[in-house]
């Protein structure tokens, strides 16, 4: 039985423990805990502050970093990804543990519909994505650092575009703006596929991407939810030729590690709707 550390353990991490207890320890640190999980051993900490930090257990066999900032904004971003991000790099800087920093797929910057892997440049023009990057750097110079890149999650509890759908939305058709997204638990089981892999002492690359099947137009996610909702139907946003249109996410070298999606696309992951309203 391993020692497993998710710090910054809001609902991904609380989901990830649940699939690990039982075959390893998980002590869960965040900030303030309402109810705590019979799946984790709890600790408190703010992460940004070095003197808190000081105080997680050294010896343990694995770190997740899946940090949620407190707020949109850059200086948020900052705290976490640099400050608190630092602050755990030197506590466990002699100790060297497997660590697994989840990122975002929104450090890049690619906009004209282009396919992106893990070999992808990664110049995002948000500063709040910039600082992700910056983050990811300090991450990659660790031994044994792995990232995982994810792109927007969704699932029961999530239902920012179920909300959307119902409205009517304006949303690009033409040129499309394409989505990309994971559902919660295809995310878990990533994360938990890596885990297990690096415990076996598999050889693993640094970089994971994890998404699903199907980089979708979010014109064809919002359309489907609306009529699956009976709902009407999204209107067509007036664009230039040259409109933004996101990029769209490969996935190859995560299923080629083993894994399998439960919800390979939105229709899939969406299919249970009516429990989310």
């Amino acid at each position: 039985m391993a020692d497993v550390l998710i710090a910054g353990c809001g609902d991904l991490g609380q989901r990830l423990a649940n699939r690990v207890a039982g075959v390893h320890r998980v002590i869960g640190v965040r900030r303030q805990w309402r109810e705590v999980p019979d799946t984790l051993v709890p600790h408190t900490c703010d992460l940004t502050d070095a003197r808190a930090v000081a105080s997680l257990p050294r010896q343990i066999d694995a770190l997740i970093f899946t940090p949620t900032p407190g707020a949109r904004g850059v200086a948020a971003y900052q705290a976490i990804y640099q400050t608190a991000l630092t602050h755990i790099i030197e506590h466990y800087a002699n100790h060297a543990p497997l660590l697994l920093m989840v990122s975002s797929t929104s450090v890049y910057g690619q906009h004209r519909g282009e396919w992106v892997d893990e070999d992808s440049v990664t110049e995002p023009r948000q500063p709040t994505s910039q600082c992700i990057v910056q983050g990811e750097l300090l991450w990659a110079a660790q031994p044994q650092a792995l990232r995982v890149r994810l792109s927007g999650i969704y699932g029961p509890g999530r239902s920012y575009l179920l909300n959307k759908a119902r409205q009517a939305p304006l949303i690009a058709k033409d040129p499309p703006y394409y989505s990309n997204r994971i559902h919660q638990d295809d995310a878990v089981s990533a994360l938990l596929l890596l885990l297990n892999k690096a415990f076996d002492h598999q050889p693993l690359a640094p970089l994971y991407l994890v998404t699903d099947d199907d980089p979708a137009p979010l014109w064809d996610v919002v359309s489907w939810l609306a009529a699956q909702q009976g709902c009407p139907p999204p209107q067509a946003e007036s664009r230039s030729p040259g409109a933004e249109q996101n990029k769209r996410c490969r996935n190859a070298r995560i299923k080629a590690l083993g894994l399998t999606l439960a919800y390979p696309d939105y229709r899939h992951g969406y299919q249970n709707f009516g429990e989310w309203r």
